[in-house]
């Protein structure tokens, strides 16, 4: 009884785990990017084989414009 308890425990959880991965990178892939992080192969590699889904960089757009990292001034 107990065995079952801790598989059906640990299967939770990686269902969980799961479910969040995609939701993460789900979202990062939508949301507003940092001019420098643009266009990171790593990250859209990594987002696409996690998703199963590329990159729309029609969503993405350029995000903090103004910062310091930016700035011509400093």
């Amino acid at each position: 009884m107990t065995a079952l308890l801790i598989s059906l425990f640990v299967v939770g959880w990686v269902a969980v785990a799961l479910i969040g991965t995609q939701a993460y990178f789900r979202g990062e892939q939508t949301k507003p990017i940092h001019e420098r992080n643009w266009r990171s192969e790593s990250f859209d590699q990594l987002a696409q084989s996690v998703t199963g889904q590329p990159t729309n960089f029609g969503d993405r757009v350029p995000a903090y414009s103004g910062d310091a990292f930016t700035s011509n001034l400093l």
